[in-house]
């Protein structure tokens, strides 16, 4: 059999939405605690939203384009639509089952979700009051006819559509709508620990808006719109200025979804398409509330602590102390952390103290996703002003992130450092900051390189690898990296380092190769968020065919198709759904030198050739048993594993060990940290020790 036949490769939209729907189990998970729950639900929302927004506008401009080539998989965009639509449509009960289930235990514990409907006369009134107070004087009431054209909704809008009655002349028939404004709260809060969806009240109020007209239906709807901006940079001379036009025209995108209540008549239905031109499939009519990724502000509850999982304290650990030169350590160290089980907060006295230092001349760093009130970027403003040379790569194609990252750039122009937007062509996913110190009289370079953001807030929830170290080797590298960047040469090779484009999917080709040659004595373990480069499945299949023994801890989308005999029986593919986003990307090949690696980029083709990555070789052998830890324990998982079957399918991985990988490495952190006595933590440090001697 060929390796190219279509059956051997899942197709990428369809193995994400097995993704969330893994996300979404998790809301059936009786062993974590109820708002845990609920925030996968709204997680699963938030997920879907995007997806709708970017990957379903992306198939339905091919289909208009009657552009019928595929992946390896061989489904046309049509044929995509169509399945998309059939699985999220059935999927859609799921939701509902799940929602109600967790809102109703909820309710046994004191926090409620209620419609107006069912609330005693007693809070009506009292809600009836915070409608007049509150939201009369936000919400707009809009008349929709010849003369009142149906308004422009932006990308995620929220509103209700109403029918009505003239209350003089019951023959005429009237269609509005009333916008609710995003600031307002998506679930009203009671005194009594109580909330209801803020559309069921303003339903209910309807005829006070619409005065002399009596309601007759009312349904809650919501637009998604393409917010995949397509930037051309070579048409625009200021690559800012072209990317705030982007971010307007987002607000303006094709409409992708209509999401309503389930108690839409088909004469509703009808007046919103006339104006919304949404196709059948792409109408979603449910019985849960609409928005649930608004459901944080239920979460965020403050009174039940006991429904969420006991805060963990992310540690800092040795070499690193709350008041160690970090300088003085990287002189005698290589230093590798595993957020979020370790602290972040290294990485970020890192630039604050060479903000700080008089002896160091130079920061340079890139800037992905970064957040709001970012202590990094504030440091780096504060290292300009105190006149180092600051060089930042603020990409500003950061989906989602723009307008962010627009605001960062322009306060470090301001500040005196020097910034780039983005390569031409090309998007920055790297991370990687480079400090340039006199110590005595040498100049000395310290370097930190990430699979994750320079995003504090992220760090506390993302799994990343961080690794810091004074290696001249590496921060040879790293100058010669900068430099490329600022200047005009941004596809060039590294000699320790590997970059993409040009270097990083070559490396792992060769290094999977090398690991087929060795047959039944190779051993590859792949961790990544994604799995989709059609040139590397190929190379995996040929590895398994030969005896190699394959593992992939494949967060979400795989597009491999594993087990299937004579083309992947030596694969074995699981996704780990926990507590934390596992982001980290770890490459392992047994019969390197080095053995192990950790990236920026995925196994994708947008990451390995239309990105500037960097993938890292441990040369360090207690970084590179640390990191070979990291893997061992994740295949041991039984608890948050699911293992993708050759159907394309995931199925729980069956427990017997009972082994949470993300609680041990919790418990393993509390550990080393405390150094407690502990029966239970001292099993675990033996348990990850054990992993570690292994490698």
């Amino acid at each position: 059999m060929s390796q190219s036949d279509a059956h051997f490769y899942i197709n990428r939209e369809l193995s994400w939405l097995q993704f969330n729907t893994r996300v979404l189990k998790e809301a059936d998970n009786s062993k974590s605690p109820l708002l845990e729950r609920l925030k996968f639900i709204a997680i699963y929302a938030t997920n879907l939203d995007e997806f709708y927004m970017v990957r379903v506008a992306g198939l339905k401009r091919l289909y208009s384009a009657r552009i019928i080539e595929s992946g390896p998989d061989q489904l046309t965009p049509l044929q995509q639509l169509k399945e998309i639509r059939r699985y999220l449509h059935q999927e859609k009960e799921e939701l509902e089952r799940l929602y109600f289930s967790v809102v109703g235990e909820l309710e046994k514990e004191g926090l409620k979700v209620y419609n107006f409907a069912t609330l005693d006369k007693k809070t009506k009134i009292k809600v009836k009051e915070y409608f007049e107070t509150h939201l009369y004087p936000m919400v707009t009431p809009i008349a929709v006819d010849a003369t009142h054209p149906f308004p422009h909704l932006n990308n995620l809008s929220f509103a209700i559509a109403v029918k009505l009655q003239n209350d003089e002349n019951p023959s005429e028939i009237k269609f509005g709508m009333v916008r609710i404004p995003r600031m307002l709260p998506r679930f009203i809060e009671l005194d009594d620990n109580a909330y209801v969806p803020i559309e069921t009240i303003v339903g209910e109020f309807v005829s006070d808006l619409f005065l002399g007209y009596s309601l007759l239906e009312c349904t809650p709807f919501k637009v998604t719109r393409n917010a995949d901006m397509e930037i051309e940079e070579e048409e625009a001379d200021d690559f800012m200025e072209l990317m705030q036009e982007g971010l307007k025209m987002r607000k303006k995108g094709e409409i992708t979804r209509l999401e309503v209540g389930s108690n839409a008549s088909e004469e509703m239905l009808g007046f919103l398409n006339a104006h919304l031109k949404v196709e059948e499939g792409d109408t979603y009519a449910s019985k849960v509330p609409i928005n649930l990724g608004a459901l944080w502000e239920v979460i965020g509850n403050k009174n039940f602590p006991h429904l969420i999982f006991p805060p963990y304290n992310p540690r800092i650990l040795a070499p690193m102390s709350v008041d160690a030169n970090i300088f003085e350590i990287l002189d005698e160290n290589d230093v590798m952390m595993f957020h979020p089980y370790e602290s972040f907060e290294p990485v970020v006295r890192l630039i604050q103290d060479a903000s700080k230092d008089p002896d160091v001349y130079s920061i340079r760093m890139t800037l992905y996703r970064v957040g709001k009130n970012s202590p990094i970027v504030k440091a780096l403003i504060e290292a300009a002003e105190n006149g180092k040379q600051v060089s930042v790569l603020v990409e500003l194609k950061a989906r989602f992130d723009e307008e962010n990252n627009l605001h960062w750039a322009k306060a470090l122009e301001s500040a005196g450092a020097h910034v780039i937007y983005g390569v031409p062509g090309l998007k920055v996913h790297a991370k990687i900051a480079l400090i340039v110190k006199k110590v005595g009289k040498d100049i000395r370079e310290y370097i930190h390189l990430s699979t994750g953001n320079y995003n504090p807030a992220t760090a506390k929830i993302y799994t990343d690898i961080s690794f810091m170290s004074s290696n001249y080797l590496i921060t040879k590298d790293a100058t010669k990296f900068f430099h490329n960047l600022s200047g005009f040469t941004h596809r060039s090779r590294l000699e320790t380092l590997l970059v993409a484009p040009l270097q990083i999917k070559q490396k792992i080709l060769a290094l999977i190769e090398s690991e087929t040659k060795a047959g039944i004595n190779g051993r590859i373990i792949l961790k990544a968020n994604s799995v989709v480069d059609v040139d590397i499945i190929k190379a995996l299949y040929k590895a398994s065919n030969a005896g190699v023994k394959i593992d992939l801890i494949v967060r979400g989308i795989c597009c491999l198709r594993p087990k299937v005999p004579q083309v992947s029986e030596n694969i074995r593919v699981i996704s780990i759904i926990g507590k934390y986003l596992e982001h980290a990307r770890i490459y392992y090949f047994k019969n390197a030198s080095p053995q192990i690696y950790f990236a920026s980029a995925d196994l994708m083709p947008r990451n390995l050739e239309r990105r500037i990555e960097i993938m890292t070789p441990a040369f360090n052998q207690d970084v590179a048993n640390k990191l070979f830890g990291i893997l061992k324990m994740q295949l041991e998982d039984d608890m948050q594993a699911y293992e993708l079957q050759s159907d394309g399918n995931y199925v729980h991985v069956e427990q017997t060990k009972n082994i949470n990988s993300q609680k041990v490495f919790e418990d393993y952190a509390n550990t080393l940290y405390s150094e407690s006595k502990c029966t239970e933590k001292t099993k675990t440090k033996r348990l990850v020790q054990r992993m570690l001697k292994e490698s």
